[in-house]
């Protein structure tokens, strides 16, 4: 579907595009809030990806999904937006995560929350994650996306991915356990 829209686009018909922002601007925007963590940016950072997809869809040549295309042009405009901000947040430690957390038993959280609470907590830890490893996670789970798929769209490894997936994986445990025990105590 996204091929016929790009050729009708390519054509002159500008119309098209608005079918692929309305089929990719949920995948874009959760991509653009896993490495800049605010919602406002975010819609920013989309709404420039969108723009520089739009007039650089010459470029796509079709050797990955059009999917992968658009998310690496949103990652990129993720991360030059937050290069140029906010510094300060791609240097986040393992160790300034782990401070101001606490641990506790991941599987009785999941079991006392219902699936709406679960896709806040989610969402919630994601937020707290190192942006690289947000995006990995938000990227292999929430979007399904394939390691193959990831390192087309962020330029990285297959084993920086892995190693991402990994560490994000560890460290969400720790916040979800985090952000359960704190909720558990307010009620």
């Amino acid at each position: 579907m996204a091929e016929q829209w790009i050729k009708n686009i390519l054509n002159g018909d500008k119309e098209a595009f608005r079918h692929i922002i309305r089929k990719y601007q949920d995948s874009a925007y959760s991509l653009a809030l896993s490495v800049v963590k605010d919602e406002r940016e975010a819609a920013e950072v989309t709404q420039n990806a969108f723009v520089k997809a739009y007039s650089g869809l010459n470029g796509f040549k079709g050797k990955s999904a059009f999917s992968t295309w658009l998310y690496r042009a949103v990652i990129n405009e993720a991360f030059k937006f937050l290069k140029k901000n906010k510094p300060h947040l791609q240097h986040l430690t393992t160790e300034e995560l782990e401070e101001n957390e606490l641990v506790a038993d991941e599987n009785e959280m999941m079991l006392n929350a219902d699936k709406d609470h679960k896709r806040y907590y989610i969402n919630r830890a994601l937020q707290n994650l190192p942006s690289g490893e947000s995006l990995a996670l938000r990227m292999f789970y929430l979007e399904e996306c394939s390691v193959r798929d990831i390192c087309d769209a962020t330029g990285w490894s297959e084993s920086n991915v892995k190693v991402m997936l990994h560490r994000g994986r560890e460290k969400m445990k720790k916040l979800l356990a985090g952000i359960y025990d704190l909720n558990t105590q307010h009620l």
